[in-house]
C-alpha cells in the first residue's frame, strides 16, 4: 500500500467506494455495509453490550483499589503525600507506557480485541494480587501498581473498538454504556471498603477476583459485531495520525480537557469528602460513610454516560461535550466552598460533577471511530486514550501541593482549566466541515 494512503492526513472522502478501506473513516466504512446488507438484530447488539459491559466493569475494578484502601495504607506504611498520590499516578504511568506501546505496535488493530483484553486482564488482576499477599512496601507497591495499570492498557481501549462493531447510529449511547460501566467498575473498591470489614488486603485481592470474572465473560460471551473495521497491518505511522489530522487533533484536544480534570477528581474526591466531614465534625452524608458516599460520586457518572450517550446521538458529539464540560467546570469551581458545610450540599455538587465530568468522556473516543481511518480505529482510540492519561499525572499529583497552599476550599478550582480549554477545542471542532462527519452529521 503506498504510504500516502496510510499517512493518517485527511483524504478525498467524494468517492469512499473506491477507496481502499484501510484510508476510509469508519462512517464510510459503515455506509458501504450499509449499502452491502450488514445486518444485526436490536436484541442481538444490546445483549452483546451487555456483557461487553458488565466484562469491563469487573476488569476495571483494580484501577482505584489502592485509592480505596489509601487511609490503611498509610497508617500501616507511614506513607507521606507523595507515596499517596504515588499509588494513582503509579496506575497512570503504566497505563500511559501499555497504551503508548499497543498504539505504536497497533495491538488492537493487529490481534484480535477480545484476545488482548482476555490476556491483559489476566495479566492485571495477577499484579493486584501479588501486591494483595505478598507486599509489604511502598516502592513493591508502586512497581506493581505501575505493572497493574501497563495491563490495563490492553482492556479499556479495545472494548471500544469491540462496541463499535456493534453499532452505527446509536454509537455514542453505545460507547457511553460502555464508559459507565468502567466507571461503576473503577467505583467498585470504594463500595466493597465502606460496606465490608475486609482488611486492606482483602479489598485488593477482591478487586482481582472481579478482574478475572470479567475476563472469563469476554471469552465466553463477548464477540465482534458485523460491523467490523477491516484488518490493519504493522504502521508505527499510525500512531501519531491522530494528532496529524486536523479534525481528530481537535477531538483529541477536547479530550485533553476533559482528562486534566477528571482522574484527579477521582482520585481525591474520596479524601476530600472525608476531610469535609471531619471539619463539619459530622459523620455521614446523608446517613452514608465517606467511602460510600465517593462510590455514590463516581458511579452515578454511569448515569452520566448513559443520559450524554443518548443526548450526542440526538444532537451531536460537539454539543454535548461542550455542556458537559461547562456543567463540570462550574462545579469543580463551586464545590471547595461546601467544604466542612452541610453535609447534604456537599453531596449534591459532588454528585452533580461526577454526573457530568464523565457525561462527554465516551463521545470523545466515538468521535474518533468517526473521523480516523477505518482500519486504525483501535489505534487511534489507543493513542487518544495515552495522550490523556498522560495528562492526567501532572492534575493527580497538583492537587496534594494545591490543598497544602491553598487548603481544599480551592484545590478543586483548578482542574477547571481542563473543561475551558476543552470547550474551546471543541467549539473550534465544530465549526469545522468534517464534524459532518459526527452522529451521522449531527455535529
Amino acid at each position: 500500500m503506498p504510504a500516502e494512503q496510510t499517512s493518517g492526513e485527511h483524504l478525498d472522502r467524494s468517492d469512499p467506494g473506491v477507496r481502499p478501506a484501510a484510508t476510509r473513516s469508519s462512517a464510510e466504512v459503515e455506509l458501504a455495509q450499509a449499502g452491502g446488507g450488514a445486518r444485526v438484530s436490536a436484541l442481538g447488539r444490546w445483549r452483546a453490550l451487555a456483557f461487553l459491559s458488565l466484562a469491563e466493569l469487573l476488569m476495571l475494578s483494580p484501577w482505584f483499589s489502592a485509592s480505596a484502601v489509601l487511609a490503611a495504607l498509610e497508617r500501616q506504611w507511614h506513607l507521606g503525600d507523595a507515596a499517596k498520590a504515588g499509588m494513582t499516578v503509579a496506575v497512570q504511568l503504566g497505563f500511559i507506557i501499555g497504551t503508548l506501546a499497543s498504539a505504536v505496535l497497533n495491538l488492537p488493530d493487529v490481534f484480535s480485541p477480545r484476545a488482548l483484553m482476555t490476556v491483559s486482564a489476566g495479566l492485571a488482576a495477577a499484579a493486584n494480587g501479588v501486591l494483595a499477599l505478598c507486599v509489604n512496601s511502598a516502592p513493591s507497591a508502586l512497581v506493581l501498581r505501575g505493572a497493574t495499570g501497563f495491563f490495563l492498557a490492553g482492556v479499556y481501549p479495545p472494548a471500544m473498538k469491540v462496541a463499535a462493531t456493534w453499532f452505527r447510529e446509536a454509537r455514542g449511547l453505545a460507547i457511553g454504556i460502555l464508559i459507565g460501566a468502567l466507571t461503576v467498575g473503577s467505583a467498585t473498591p470504594h463500595l466493597i471498603r465502606g460496606l465490608t470489614n475486609l482488611p486492606w488486603r482483602g479489598t485488593l485481592v477482591m478487586a482481582s477476583a472481579l478482574t478475572v470474572a470479567g475476563a472469563a465473560i469476554v471469552v465466553w460471551f463477548v464477540r465482534e459485531g458485523p460491523y467490523r473495521f477491516p484488518p490493519a497491518r504493522f504502521d508505527v505511522r499510525m500512531a501519531g495520525a491522530v494528532f496529524r489530522d486536523r479534525a481528530q487533533r481537535l477531538a483529541c484536544f477536547g479530550y485533553l480537557g476533559h482528562m486534566w480534570e477528571l482522574y484527579a477528581m477521582w482520585a481525591w474526591i474520596g479524601a476530600f469528602l472525608f476531610e469535609s466531614l471531619r471539619a463539619r465534625h459530622a459523620s455521614a452524608y446523608l446517613g452514608a460513610n465517606a467511602s460510600v458516599a465517593t462510590f455514590f460520586v463516581i458511579a452515578v457518572g454511569a448515569l452520566g454516560c448513559y443520559l450524554g450517550g443518548l443526548a450526542s446521538d440526538a444532537w451531536g458529539r460537539t454539543a454535548l461535550t461542550i455542556a458537559a464540560m461547562t456543567v463540570s467546570g462550574l462545579s469543580a469551581l463551586l464545590i471547595g466552598f461546601t467544604f466542612g458545610g452541610p453535609p447534604w450540599l456537599t453531596l449534591l455538587i459532588a454528585a452533580v460533577w461526577g454526573t457530568s465530568i464523565i457525561a462527554d468522556s465516551a463521545q470523545f473516543s466515538t468521535a474518533i471511530t468517526e473521523l480516523s481511518p477505518a482500519a486504525y480505529v483501535g489505534t487511534a482510540l489507543t493513542t487518544q486514550t495515552c495522550a490523556g492519561f498522560a495528562l492526567t499525572m501532572v492534575s493527580i499529583w497538583m492537587i496534594p501541593a494545591v490543598v497544602r497552599l491553598l487548603t481544599w476550599r480551592w484545590a478543586f478550582a483548578t482542574l477547571a482549566i481542563g473543561p475551558v480549554l476543552g470547550v474551546a477545542a471543541m467549539t473550534r471542532l465544530r465549526g469545522l466541515p468534517e464534524s459532518l462527519m459526527l452522529a451521522s452529521g449531527r455535529r
